[in-house]
């Protein structure tokens, strides 16, 4: 055959500019799609050849090599599997989008597509090659075809291509890239091996470079004739579990989260039926120190059928499983175009509720059975797992029986099981309180009346959590309630004498309640007679189902609340009626005004608050003390 130049069958221009200004968000992917293709020949080689032996030649194994030249600016991605003919070469790569991968799958039934395991279904990938090269030369001979029907295809990916005959002894194909200027980084065997790690270290076949040794004469790394494999050519993932040790689980965790340290805990599956996957995560044992942004890339690796897709999978777990880490391997996901991003469909629901049930199962696990390793976990990744109360519903029941928390009893650790477990007789309600700090939460005043009756209280002091209660309102058939919303009524648990005489003191104090109300009118919403007080004069609450005033210093600080705004969010005054300060209100006319204004300021010190005019506050004790 004579030389022939021919033109593409689509509107190339435009197309070859998409595919290598926007269809692929990273430039090196080239190579990972011309090692897929060249996977893919050496797939359909060895398929063909089950039905007809010669196909093989008698040759050397199969193996897919990288080489270049640095003086040539070339760089050649070589494989030894089937090879095209001439009709192929005009047909597969002269029509964009036309994939021989897809033609060659539609001929197979339902048993061989599965054997096949073939990926390249959108016949673009070969054309990344012009995202770093100006011109490529593909050199080629079908299996089984003598060698003077070699084939070379050569285009500079504008409107047209050249097709000649070559003679060429080995089957198989050679793509040849003549690189751009900017794209000299890939004639250096160091980021081509880089790569190759990243992206193709799971293909079945060995991917082959020459060895590299340093020239001290040329003060330079020159290569060697012997090649060496720069790929292990095995999935972990895809062994048998019986045939893999922990020291292999834990050497492969380093190597795809580079954390020094051995997981926490891990779990491989093969999951079967519509959606076959599968999945090898990892829960780490310290947390990134980026853990906290809901923007950072999720930590799973997405595989389809062991050839990387991308490191970014955000769609395979929730953003508060951010955390773990290892690899999905899919035998079929919807990608788009380019094989990068995923499509949203059944598959990829199943595949994440699956993950995120397993995740939850490993939790699980841990906090039955090794309430150690959970307590360490807990302390690393407790803030950001308490996000799943307000983000996955289904999960919700499974999530409240993972959260710890510190209580009136224990600093840390008490799960809401343990708290219902050791609930007062007749108590009807979990008790919790949300504050800055472990320390300041202790010290609240309204916790004494739970103090003294016995009853343990949930201290809250992550900074989610005043967010997480909107969402976790009751635990087996339990309400959770806060100790700072509404009026104390602890039925059951506070006697008939107790109430009368709570009764009798708010009577008692009416006119100085009354009084209150007026020289507060500006700060406190309500004046109230306290039954939770039994040491502290006095203490702040909000109403059942209004902003907590430690709610509305978080979101102050976010920003998420204005100046104006947090002035309207006004708490209710509770006062003791037994305690020294309170009564003194109802002698000292003189300074009535004066000890009210440090009785509300005393109240929001206490809760961890800031007052608003503290000179002012200063100025009224040094008056009362002089």
């Amino acid at each position: 055959m004579n030389k022939q130049t021919l033109s593409f069958q689509a509107e190339v221009q435009q197309l070859l500019h998409l595919v290598t200004h926007a269809l692929y968000s990273n430039r090196e992917i080239f190579l990972r799609e011309l090692i897929s293709n060249a996977s893919d020949a050496s797939d359909k080689l060895r398929f063909e050849a089950l039905a007809d032996a010669s196909l093989m030649e008698g040759g050397a194994p199969l193996a897919i090599r990288l080489s270049f030249d640095k003086a040539a600016r070339t760089l050649t991605v070589s494989d030894n599997g089937i090879g095209m003919s001439e009709e192929e070469a005009v047909a597969n790569l002269g029509t964009i989008a036309k994939s021989g991968t897809r033609e060659f799958m539609a001929k197979l039934s339902g048993d061989q597509q599965h054997d096949a395991q073939l990926i390249g279904q959108f016949g673009v990938g070969f054309y990344s090659g012009f995202i770093v090269a100006d011109r490529i030369t593909v050199e080629t001979r079908r299996a089984g075809r003598p060698a003077a029907e070699g084939v070379r295809w050569t285009s500079e990916g504008t409107g047209s291509f050249e097709v000649e005959s070559i003679e060429r002894a080995e089957r198989g194909t050679d793509v040849i890239l003549h690189l751009r200027e900017d794209a000299a980084e890939y004639l250096d065997r160091w980021r081509l091996a880089g790569i190759v790690s990243k992206y193709s270290d799971h293909i079945a076949l060995p991917i082959q470079m020459r060895k590299q040794r340093w020239d001290a004469d040329k003060s330079e790394y020159v290569l060697e004739d012997e090649w060496e494999t720069v790929n292990t050519a095995s999935a972990l993932w895809t062994r048998p579990k019986s045939e893999i040790t922990e020291e292999q689980y834990h050497a492969f965790y380093r190597s795809i989260s580079h954390d020094a340290e051995a997981p926490l805990a891990y779990s491989h599956n093969r999951v079967e039926g519509r959606s076959e996957y599968t999945q090898l995560l990892f829960v780490p044992s310290k947390a990134p120190f980026d853990l906290w942004n809901r923007e950072r890339a999720a930590g799973v690796k997405l595989y389809v059928r062991r050839v990387f897709i991308m490191d970014e999978a955000q769609a395979l777990l929730p953003a508060y499983l951010r955390f773990v880490r290892g690899v999905i391997d899919s035998n079929d996901l919807p990608l788009n175009v380019s094989r990068e991003l995923l499509q949203e469909s059944r598959d990829v629901k199943a595949i994440r509720e699956g993950s995120t049930k397993r995740v939850l199962s490993m939790l699980e696990e841990l906090a039955e059975q090794q309430t150690d390793k959970y307590a360490g976990f807990w302390r690393e990744f407790g803030v950001v797992l308490k996000e799943g109360m307000g983000e996955d519903f289904a999960n919700r029941e499974r999530l409240a029986k993972l959260l710890r928390f510190a209580s009136t009893l224990h600093d840390e650790g008490v799960s809401l099981q343990d708290y219902v477990a050791r609930m007062k007789e007749g108590q009807k309600a979990i008790y919790v309180l949300t504050a800055e700090t472990l320390p300041a939460a202790k010290a609240s005043p309204q916790l004494e009346v739970f103090r003294r009756k016995g009853i343990e209280v949930l201290l809250l002091t992550d900074r989610v959590d005043e967010w997480m209660l909107s969402f976790l309102t009751e635990f087996d058939g339990k309400e959770i309630k806060s100790v700072a919303k509404g009026a104390v009524d602890l039925g059951e648990l506070q006697d008939a004498e107790e109430k009368q005489r709570a009764e009798q003191a708010g009577e008692a104090l009416k006119p100085v309640v009354e009084r209150l109300k007026t020289a507060l009118a500006d700060k406190a919403k309500d004046v109230r007679v306290s039954s939770r007080l039994v040491e502290s004069p006095a203490c702040l609450v909000a109403d059942e189902g209004e902003m907590s005033g430690h709610l509305a210093r978080l979101l102050k600080q976010a920003g998420q609340l204005k100046a104006d705004d947090a002035a309207r969010v006004r708490p209710v005054l509770e006062i003791n009626a037994e305690h020294a300060l309170v009564q003194r209100l109802s002698r000292d006319e003189a300074h009535f005004d004066d000890l009210a204004h440090v009785l509300f300021d005393q109240a929001v010190l206490a809760e961890g608050g800031q007052l608003e005019d503290a000179a002012a506050y200063v100025r009224r004790v040094t008056a009362l003390l002089s």
